[in-house]
This record gives C-alpha cells, structure tokens and sequence, in this order.
C-alpha cells in the first residue's frame, strides 16, 4: 500500500470508528495515582470505536501470519473450579434510581424509572450454550462473515476478522495500538486462528456484535436486556455508597473478574484471570446473578445517545465493564457505568447475557 492509500485508509478509519470525546477518570478518582500507560492524559476514552479502529490502523494485510504481528494471547491463570450455574433468575419489577450525577457525565441525570418483571440468565451466554446455537442454525456471525461490500469500511480491513486487545511492551505507546484487527479472530478463536476454545467453554462467548447477540436471543425465545433492566438487576442488593467502589465482597476478597495493578501491562491477576473467567468463578449476587460486573461487557437494546456528543455509527449501550477495567482507567465495573458499543464490532471483552419478560413488550 502506497503512503496515500494508508493515508486515505487512516482517515477512512477515523470516520468509521472514532466518534467519542474523551472523558476523564479524575471524576471517579481525582486524588489517585494515574498509571504510566494512561499519564499523558489521564483518560480511559476514545472509548471503544477510538481503541477499536484506530486498532485497525495498524492491522496488518490478510495474507499476513498472525503468530507473527505479536497478537495478545494473554496468559490465562489456572481458574478455579467454578460453579458454571445455568437457568435465570426473576428480577423483580419497580421503581428504582438509574444513572448517576456524581460521577461520568455520560451517567447523568440519575432518575427515577418503573421496569417490569423479567427473568435473566444467571450468567453470560457462554461459548457451550452459543455453540448450541450454532449447530442449530448454521448461523455465522459477523467476525466470521467478514464486511464485504460494506462502502464504510476500507476493503482492505473487510477480511473476516474482529478486534483483539494487545497488551503494549512499550508504555508510551498510543492507546489505539493497545487494540489489534486481527484478521481469522472470532468467537471460536478468541486471539487469532491459532487459539481456541480449548479449555474455554464455560467462558463467556465474545466477538459477538450487537445483531449477533440478538440472534442467539431471539433463537432461544428470548431478548437482550434494555439499559433500565440490566441497572434494576446490577442495582438491587447495592447501596449508593458502593456505586463508586470496585467490586469487592466483605471480607475484601475480589467479587468480580476485573484488572490489578497498572493498566495496561501490569496485571498482577489477583482476582486468579488474565482474560475472561469460567462464568460463575465469582459469588452470586442477592439475587443469584453472576458477573454482572466485570468479565465482559454486555450488550443491551438501547440506542446510545448522549446530549451534545453523537456517534457517527449505529451503537448501542455497554454495561458492566470488564476484565480490562481497572481502579484507574476505565473504572467502568459500576452499575450506573455505560459505553458505546459500535453495533456491527466484537471485541475480545464483549459479550452478553438475555432476558425473558413477565409482561412481554
């Protein structure tokens, strides 16, 4: 490729996947430390689609060996032996407190709002169940579709493929290099061809974008949850005062799989995981709900909008946070917390659990 062909690609990308501002962790953390990775401007944002395709800006061409673009394959630590719990959980309906005022803006107004009852899986949708799903269907999802013939892509960059996070060896590094395209990554490979599920079939399935995950759903006789669902369930047995925390239980044990130490090369895997978890590892919640927060983002139905600051591409809103959350960069694993997920994009910390209804909409 020519300078100006990677030129005009750049900038095509750019349009593609970079709509957010930046938004600073110093509201959640204004006297904390900032890891050297995030120092030069104390921010988690871009948000994904500035992470994500500005990965595709240093991905490399499909013919390329992906064993050799130093993709992440992160060391996954020995799991304990987890429960892998199936079946859902009724979430009662009511009026509850969504939102929050005191800390990203994206999160206000906090407000009053009434949801319905509805059932919720007790876990992320793993890589088993979604397989199921699969041999049942024949459905390929778009990581394994590819994007051809989509005018909004660059061509060279609509392989079949999704993103992969790599951990950077070079602290000054710009963030969009923390995100690789890697052509051949998909839900059956999570960090390129040569990975798999081996080992990883109680994980939870990700490379999934927003379509695919409403296909398995809707497959199951089911739906996503809206945002105000997903909060009423993450929301129930907390208190306001632990909104801002990481989450922990009492005896200061880790009670969800997120990152330790310095983002984003130094995890120190205190919670025992690297990447993603068995689902299930961490204890249930009141209502008998895992992993609500941390492990994997989840999809939800609503279209992400935010006064002043619209995206340039369809995109619906994460919850949850993720195993790449951390106290100072991201700080995302709180139930109020919300993201963009531009909707025909997985990541390597995407995911998604559903919902059945009591009073179907």
């Amino acid at each position: 490729m020519t300078a100006g062909q990677s030129a005009r690609a750049l900038a095509a990308r750019t349009r593609y996947l970079c709509p957010m501002a930046t938004r600073s962790t110093s509201v959640l953390h204004p006297g904390a430390p900032v890891p050297v990775g995030a120092r030069r401007d104390r921010h988690f944002g871009w948000y994904l689609p500035v992470l994500l395709l500005a990965a595709l800006t240093t991905s490399p061409p499909a013919a390329a060996a992906p064993q050799r673009q130093g993709l992440a394959k992160p060391a996954l630590a020995p799991s304990p032996v987890c429960p892998a719990p199936t079946g859902e959980v009724l979430v009662p309906g009511g009026k509850f407190t969504v939102g929050m005022d005191s800390a990203l803006p994206e999160e206000s107004p906090q407000r009053e709002v009434t949801v319905g009852g509805f059932w919720m899986d007790r876990t992320e949708v793993t890589n088993a169940q979604f397989a199921v799903f699969i041999k049942a269907t024949g459905y390929r999802t778009q990581a394994e579709r590819g994007w051809a013939g989509n005018r909004r892509v660059p061509k060279e960059l609509q392989m079949p493929g999704s993103v992969v996070f790599k951990a950077p060896t070079d602290l000054g590094a710009p963030e969009y290099s923390w995100w690789v395209f890697t052509p051949g990554a998909n839900w059956r490979h999570p960090e390129g061809p040569s990975s798999s599920l081996k080992g990883r079939l109680q994980h939870p399935v990700v490379h999934v974008t927003y379509d695919d995950a409403l296909a398995y759903a809707r497959w199951a006789g089911r739906d996503l949850p809206t945002e105000a669902e997903w909060e009423r369930a993450a929301r129930y047995d907390k208190t306001p005062g632990a909104m801002l925390e990481p989450p922990r239980n009492a005896d200061g044990t880790y009670a969800a799989n997120t990152f330790q130490g310095a983002f984003p090369s130094g995890n120190t895997r205190k919670d025992g995981h690297a990447g993603t978890a068995p689902v299930g590892c961490y204890g249930a919640d009141r209502l008998g709900l895992y992993d609500l927060l941390g492990n994997v983002w989840e999809w939800t139905r609503d279209d992400y909008r935010i006064t002043g600051q619209p995206t340039d591409e369809p995109s619906r809103v994460l919850k949850g946070g993720s195993y790449l959350c951390s106290e100072h960069f991201c700080a995302r694993y709180r139930p109020a917390a919300r993201q963009p997920g531009t909707e025909n994009l997985g990541t390597s910390h995407i995911g998604f659990r559903t919902v059945r209804r009591v009073t179907p909409r």
